[in-house]
This record gives structure tokens, C-alpha cells and sequence, in this order.
């Protein structure tokens, strides 16, 4: 089962690409939701106020992927799909590419707008630190203070990362674990009936 994806570390520096006097800034970030996804194209239609087009793709997620395109007033599929299609091609996700477009005088015509749209983006994306990440699953775990030993010793075994703990009367602990190694542990944890385990991030 995978367990890692590819995504980008931070923020390009735009890129240009020009045809037939049309200059096209070519922009990548990391995302996590559609809010920042939105966030990132305001602040480039503040910032780019003169600009005719501001195109753009993104894909999220890392099990269930979606994305979205908008062409913005260029025509159907010029734009968005071109800039999609380099996200395919870099076998990207968590990633909003945005390309900024200030019209020449000189039409590109369907072809050209999609070269152009294709060329800028993958420029933007060529710029970036590329990263692999671990898909990883999230549980919180309540138990009494007299198992604490047996929660230890499985934590160290395993390796769990600990987000957050509460060592009361009653103690609960949130930890994180690689997705490939995720269904082994809570079946142990779930052998130990006074554990109660829930999985956070399903």
C-alpha cells in the first residue's frame, strides 16, 4: 500500500513565459483546502489588477484526489486543463498552479493559448522544491492510569508520534502513525479491551 505523495515545499517565484506580446506569470503553492486555494488567486488578482486572465488548476487530497480548473474567460479548456495536465505531469497533489495572463494585441489562437498555458505552468512547477510526503493516520486513545506502562511500551515500539497528552484519572493520548503501519497498531491497541481507540482522520 503507498504511503507517500509528492507535493511542493513552499511558494514559487513567478515565471514568465511570452508569446506574440502576451505575457503569461506563472505561480505554484501548496495547498491544503479550496479557502487557501482562493486566498492565493485574490491575492494575485490584487496584485495583477491590470491583467486580463488569471487561469488556474489544483489538485488536493492524497486518497480521494480532486481538483478543478477555470479557464477564466479564455476559451473551453485553453487554460485550466493545459495547467492541470502539468500537475498530472509532475505527479503533484496538495498543489494550486496560477497563471497570469496580460494580452499582447495579437490573438494566439486555441493552439497557442494552450502551449502557452501548458509552457507556464510547467515552468512554475520546474521551479519548485518538490517533496515527498507520508500519508499518515491519526488516533485518539483513552485508557485508565494503570495501563499507562502497556500505552509506552506500544508507543515506543512503534515509534507513534504524539500530538497531544492528558495524564488524569482517566488519560488520553492523540498520536500519528504511518498509513501502511496504521490498521496493525489499532488492532493491537483494540486487544487491550480497557484501551479505547478512535481514529481521527477517517
Amino acid at each position: 500500500m503507498e504511503d507517500t505523495y509528492l507535493t511542493i515545499e513552499k511558494p514559487t517565484e513567478p515565471t514568465l513565459f511570452k508569446d506574440k506580446s502576451s505575457k503569461f506569470y506563472g505561480y505554484a503553492f501548496p495547498v491544503l483546502n479550496e479557502e487557501m486555494a482562493k486566498l492565493h488567486i485574490d491575492h494575485l488578482k490584487t496584485a495583477h489588477k491590470k491583467a486580463n486572465h488569471w487561469c488556474y488548476a489544483y489538485r488536493l487530497g492524497v486518497v480521494n484526489m480532486q481538483y478543478r480548473v477555470n479557464d477564466d474567460g479564455e476559451p473551453n479548456n485553453s487554460a485550466g486543463m493545459p495547467i492541470y495536465g502539468q500537475i498530472q505531469s509532475f505527479n503533484l497533489t496538495n498543489v494550486l498552479v496560477v497563471v497570469v495572463r496580460y494580452f499582447g494585441g495579437v490573438k494566439l489562437g486555441v493552439g497557442g493559448l494552450i502551449n502557452a498555458y501548458k509552457s507556464t505552468a510547467q515552468l512554475a512547477l520546474e521551479d519548485s522544491v518538490i517533496i515527498e510526503k507520508t500519508i499518515s493516520q491519526c488516533y485518539g486513545l483513552i485508557f485508565e492510569y494503570k495501563n499507562i506502562n502497556t500505552v509506552k511500551r506500544i508507543i515506543k515500539d512503534f515509534q507513534l508520534k504524539i500530538l497531544k497528552q492528558e495524564f488524569n484519572e482517566q488519560c488520553y493520548v492523540e498520536f500519528e502513525i504511518r498509513k501502511t503501519d496504521a490498521e496493525k497498531v489499532e488492532s493491537i491497541l483494540k486487544s487491550h479491551f480497557e484501551l479505547e481507540i478512535t481514529p481521527l482522520n477517517d
